[in-house]
């Protein structure tokens, strides 16, 4: 299974409500935490409204 290994790699401070709300969903808190999430359409949508502050790398699963 393929999984996505997530960075925040720029600050959720002065950022609309709905950002933050994502960020904190994807298990984003401060920066530079790198979490590994599954790689489904519902992380991939979360991850594509927060596009300008994460950065992503498909990893295998294995």
């Amino acid at each position: 299974m393929k999984m996505l290994k997530v960075e925040l790699i720029r600050s959720g401070i002065d950022r609309p409500y709905k950002q933050k709300r994502t960020l904190h969903a994807l298990g984003l808190r401060k920066l530079h935490r790198v979490v590994i999430l599954p790689d489904n359409p519902q992380v991939r949508g979360m991850i594509e409204k927060v596009k300008h502050l994460v950065k992503v790398e498909e990893i295998d699963g294995n």
